[in-house]
């Protein structure tokens, strides 16, 4: 099969049409490109910004998603008792509580974890990912005298 051109100069201008044609197809896969790559960030931090109201709308969610985050990371280094939520404190300052051996080489900023149920405590520093104290707790029980008004127990850590 044989083509006949009548008009050289439109195969020409044919020729040249394709090439900025394909010119143009590659500019908007550019710009497709750098719209996805500018979209991506934008969706990560609105959904950033939509966990940071919720928590801020719910702060008891804020609370177990910590203590939950806690559990987790003790539960890497060692067993944990199961069906248990425990009562998390922080060691806010050291002096108060020199006189408790549990508490001998605790530092500010310490994690406790104590399991009421299982009767166990354990010190936890996040800071270096270690358990650096594990001891049964004895919980104060104390005769009542029908008179007084009753309270409620606070954990008192046994030593070893």
């Amino acid at each position: 099969m044989m083509i006949i051109v009548k008009n050289p100069a439109r195969l020409e201008i044919t020729a040249e049409l394709i090439k900025k044609v394909r010119i143009n197809k590659a500019k908007v896969f550019f710009v497709i490109v750098i719209l996805v790559l500018a979209a991506l960030p934008s969706y990560y931090f609105y959904n950033q910004y939509q966990q940071t109201q919720e928590l801020l709308q719910n702060p008891n969610l804020a609370v177990n998603t910590q203590i939950q985050d806690l559990v987790n990371a003790v539960g890497k280094l060692m067993v944990l008792p199961a069906n248990e939520k425990p009562t998390v404190a922080t060691v806010s300052d050291i002096t108060k509580l020199v006189d408790q051996p549990f508490f001998a080489n605790a530092q500010n900023g310490d994690k406790v974890l104590i399991y009421t149920q299982s009767k166990k405590a354990i010190l936890y520093r996040e800071s270096i990912n270690k358990i650096i104290e594990v001891a049964p707790v004895n919980l104060g029980q104390t005769a009542q005298n029908p008179s007084t008004p009753t309270t409620t127990p606070t954990p008192v850590i046994a030593p070893r």
